[in-house]
């Protein structure tokens, strides 16, 4: 067993670095983190396809304290923000904190003398008072369920786990699914296939993306002035946030949102059948909305088929669709997500009287009290946990918010004998989500007419989207009320 420390952060993605800069900055250094590939960077480092970007614009995807005058246009690259990580890891000396190559098996609690037992995949140990899972939801790829999958004899993957080495030029390729990842690789294979047929599910809303290129006189006055570069994030902020009340009601904004992708969609497709196809039947927000100014016209091409008849079966060379249309093909890509709602993948949480926190939640859908923290697990913090995700803005705000409350709890704990720990009151947690859910019964997520993956198997419960503004959400995890909490002792 390792020597015991005060804090151990799983991941080091965009929230664990986060979680441990904060730590650093407030004298916390008693801390690991725990990652399980052999460089930090999470979805960043790990979804490597062509086109991979943000879709939340450049100024709002970084830290609030570490601005980036470095972006090469409104909508950041992946590797540019892999880029930007490393050096915020760098910069704030993580380095020397982090573990590579140690992925978690298990952590458990043991209440006899107050800490969480860490044990890795590779059977090391490590102990520590409190635990911070930053984990994330976009590791681990869903596949469509359709039958005979291993019929077909050519190469096939997920968008997460690209084949570079693999030459799609004059390749007939089938796309499996149109959403967030699907809809940047698409127009940049196209580019060099022989064929590409896409195959929809379901029509998503895209709004313009209006992509621009910072030229280097623009990063110039960005270094120069940053007040300037936050000035810009401020303002663009405040637009997501207004444009985020189209979530709640049918309003003003929602009309105009839709009106702005009804004509972006009829100004890039003049072909009446295939716009038809295009065309959405719920409501714009309901999934999650995309942005794109290639997708559409890449549809256009003589070579690029939009397919809405449903796969039936896969076989030796290709597809065979419900109407009984074989489509052959020479490589299958699936464009098809992530888990977001299931969690018992990730690894288990084990906590007072041997429950098990990711086997319920798979059970009955993820719930927590502010998404941070889980009666029965007590010291156990989560960033960007059940229902904190967004529909709307940056998800770095939302994390900046939960890491101010992690550190309160954490000094909080820390003025308490080293064998004391805090578990939420159930009834608190109980009341918190109640209300929580009562809320989301009128918006646009149930309202909407779609089936999608904020919620639980598609047709269940919202555990995944916040129901409000991200400054209703800062101001609530402000700091910890010690009366919504349990105070233990081993």
């Amino acid at each position: 067993m390792r020597k015991k420390l005060d804090t151990i952060i799983i991941g080091a993605g965009f929230a664990g670095i986060g979680a441990a800069i904060q730590l650093k900055k407030q004298g916390l250094k008693n801390f690991l983190v725990l990652e399980r590939k052999s460089e930090v960077g999470g979805t960043w480092r790990d979804n490597t396809y062509p086109g991979c970007a943000c879709d939340i614009p450049s100024f709002l995807y970084s830290y609030s304290f570490e601005l980036n005058p470095e972006w090469s246009s409104s909508f950041s690259p992946h590797y540019e923000i892999l880029k930007y990580l490393k050096f915020c890891v760098k910069k704030y000396g993580i380095e020397e904190h982090i573990l590579y190559k140690t992925a978690v098996e298990e952590v458990r609690f043991d209440a006899s003398k107050g800490h969480w037992k860490v044990t890795t995949q590779a059977k090391k140990n490590f102990k520590a008072r409190t635990l911070i899972s930053c984990s994330g939801p976009l590791n681990e790829p869903t596949y469509p369920e359709i039958k005979n999958r291993v019929a077909f004899k050519g190469p096939q993957f997920h968008s997460l786990h690209w084949r570079h080495d693999l030459d799609l030029k004059n390749k007939r390729i089938a796309v499996i699914g149109t959403g967030a990842s699907a809809i940047q690789f698409i127009p940049k294979i196209a580019e060099t296939a022989k064929e590409i047929t896409i195959f929809q599910r379901t029509a998503p809303w895209v709004s313009p993306k209006n992509n621009q290129a910072f030229p280097e006189s623009s990063k110039k006055r960005f270094r120069k002035f940053p007040s300037y570069m936050r000035f810009w994030r401020e303002l663009i902020y405040w637009l997501l946030e207004l444009r985020g009340t189209s979530q709640y009601k049918d309003n003003k904004m929602r009309q105009w949102r839709t009106k702005e992708a009804e004509d972006h969609l009829n100004a890039q497709i003049s072909d009446a059948a295939l716009r038809k196809k295009l065309t959405p039947d719920y409501t714009i927000g309901c999934k999650r909305i995309l942005i794109s100014d290639e997708y559409y016209p890449t549809l256009t091409k003589e070579h690029v088929h939009l397919e809405i008849d449903p796969i039936a079966t896969f076989t030796e060379k290709g597809v065979l669709t419900h109407s009984g249309k074989e489509i052959e093909v020479d490589i299958i890509i699936y464009g098809t997500g992530f888990k977001t709602t299931t969690f018992s993948h990730i690894y288990k949480v084990i906590g007072l009287n041997n429950r098990n926190l990711f086997e319920e939640w798979d059970q009955d859908g993820g719930q927590a009290f502010k998404g941070i923290n889980v009666s029965g697990f007590p010291n156990f913090l989560i960033t960007v946990g059940p229902n904190t995700g967004l529909g709307h803005n940056s998800i770095i705000h939302m994390m900046e918010s939960q890491y101010k409350y992690i550190l309160d709890y954490i000094k909080k704990l820390q003025q308490h004998p080293k064998n004391t720990f805090f578990d939420v009151k159930l009834e608190k947690q109980k009341a918190f989500n109640k209300k929580l859910q009562e809320e989301i019964e009128s918006m646009v997520w149930t309202t909407g007419g779609c089936q999608s993956y904020y919620l639980k198997d598609r047709n269940g419960k919202n555990t995944s989207i916040w129901p409000g503004s991200t400054m209703k959400y800062r101001k609530m995890t402000k700091k910890i009320n010690l009366s919504d909490y349990n105070i233990l002792h081993s």
